[in-house]
């Protein structure tokens, strides 16, 4: 065996889930409701009013769960935290059987081996908040701060790895733009203003970890998740390669430049025109906290085209011939996450990298007759993309850690329950789980530290 294809000691190897995803019982125990449980609930918003009253059951099987990702090998599992589970009214009154389910879930996890990465925040605003402006009001950065201090004094001491905000270009563009997400508006001019107040309310998370730490026992590290998308030009011509700029500047940098380098890019000011929303210096210097790591979420590149039709960016992706597509559509393109990888330390410096989430929606087959799911598309996926990040090791990228998305099929947000993401197969009749074969080869990966298994 050859020694650099393997990956190195301390490598964790994970996979990612998200609360409002997975656990169901949203109201049990006394938690208050979310923005995405009032948007499944109003009819037209999911496909098939799909809602996550059940989702996977995991509030009720975490402990079985648990244990499936121990005969999976998982070293490190990326779960969130529901806000108004702990903070039913989001501010305020602690409910302690919130508290309770996510100190049990550590507690198990630690006793199997498995590194908690916990993310504070994955899209689902409890809903009190939202009735006070939710992300439009200056004043979420504060009722973030304190629901984060909340979790860092109840699991700092045993968790050692948070994430403050998962993918706040979702938050922003498909919550406050498109309107596809929760809380399903469609405003301009909302849009930069959720943006921004969602860096804030990561800064501030930041500086309530710190203050944490320093009485306490919250010695692990903090940072930030993101989805980036290499963009790439349609043609050789200037004003395409311009479009990949724009893009550039509102998918990826909008959200690393504020947090790494202090400032937004000068691109955005002219791409929002009379929407930007001018920001306070003092803001930009609550954003531009230290931080320990920076997740990445990979999924896809975009090949787009100048189009003046398309606002902010005026870019329009396009689709490239004879590739091959997922279920969302996405395009299968591994050389596009080491690509973004080496363009983090190219722009950032050496900042410590995660790889948080990486994963595909196939039409998985039906099981073969030893009742595997053989889902041999997803295992070309998974082991081209760890290829992928071991090319930007090899280049000299600090990434310390690798979480297919998802463990488990479960509900993605407005598709419902019809794009099947995980590694281990949910009958969300019976809620049964059968891991599929890219479970079982991933296990292998892990067994043997990395990608000489993923060539066989």
């Amino acid at each position: 065996m050859n020694g650099t294809d393997r990956f190195p000691e301390g490598f964790l190897w994970g996979a990612a889930t998200s609360a409002y995803q997975i656990e169901g019982s949203p109201l049990a125990d006394g938690a208050g409701p979310s923005i995405w449980h009032r948007f499944s609930h109003t009819p037209g918003r999911t496909r098939a009013g799909a809602s996550a009253d059940v989702a996977c059951d995991h509030y009720r099987r975490w402990s079985e769960d648990v244990d499936l990702m121990r005969e999976l090998g998982l070293q490190s599992y990326r779960f969130s935290l529901s806000w108004s589970r702990i903070l039913p009214e989001g501010k305020g009154r602690v409910n302690p059987r919130g508290i309770d389910f996510y100190s049990r879930l550590v507690d198990k996890l630690l006793d199997a081996g498995i590194a908690p990465m916990a993310t504070l925040y994955h899209w689902d605003l409890p809903a009190a908040l939202d009735d006070l402006g939710g992300w439009l009001n200056p004043d979420v950065r504060h009722w973030f701060a304190e629901y984060a201090d909340v979790v860092f004094r109840a699991l700092a001491d045993r968790v050692p790895m948070f994430a403050t905000i998962n993918e706040p270009w979702v938050v922003a563009h498909d919550g406050y733009w498109t309107g596809v997400n929760a809380p399903g508006h469609r405003n301009a001019f909302e849009l930069p203003i959720v943006a921004h107040h969602t860096l804030c309310a990561h800064g501030a998370a930041v500086q309530a970890y710190r203050a944490c730490g320093s009485g306490s026992a919250a010695k692990g590290t903090i940072g930030l998740v993101v989805n980036l998308e290499p963009k790439y030009p349609a043609s050789v011509m200037p004003i395409d390669d311009q479009a990949v700029t724009r893009a550039d500047a509102y998918f990826n940098r909008q959200y690393l430049d504020p947090v790494l380098l202090g400032r937004y890019p000068e691109d955005l000011i002219a791409l929002y025109g009379e929407a930007w929303p001018n920001p306070d210096p003092a803001d930009l210097e609550l954003i531009h906290q230290p931080i320990d790591f920076v997740g990445v979420n990979y999924y896809t590149r975009k090949v787009v085209r100048h189009d003046d039709g398309v606002w902010p960016d005026r870019a329009h992706p396009v689709d490239v011939p004879g590739a091959t597509y997922s279920e969302t559509h996405w395009e299968f393109f591994p050389a596009g996450l080491t690509r973004t990888l080496c363009g983090i330390r190219e722009r950032y410096g050496d900042v410590p990298l995660y790889v948080t989430e990486n994963g595909v929606a196939i039409a998985d087959p039906p099981p073969a007759t030893d009742g595997v799911i053989v889902d041999a598309l997803r295992v070309r996926y998974l082991r081209d993309h760890l290829n992928a990040v071991r090319a930007a090791m090899q280049q000299g990228v600090d990434v310390r850690g690798y979480y297919v998305w998802s463990l488990f099929d479960n509900l993605e947000w407005s598709a419902g329950y019809s794009k099947r993401f995980g590694i281990v197969h949910v009958d969300f009749d019976s809620l049964k789980r059968t891991p599929k074969a890219s479970a079982r080869v991933y296990s292998e990966w892990i067994a043997a530290h990395g990608l000489e298994r993923a060539r066989t």
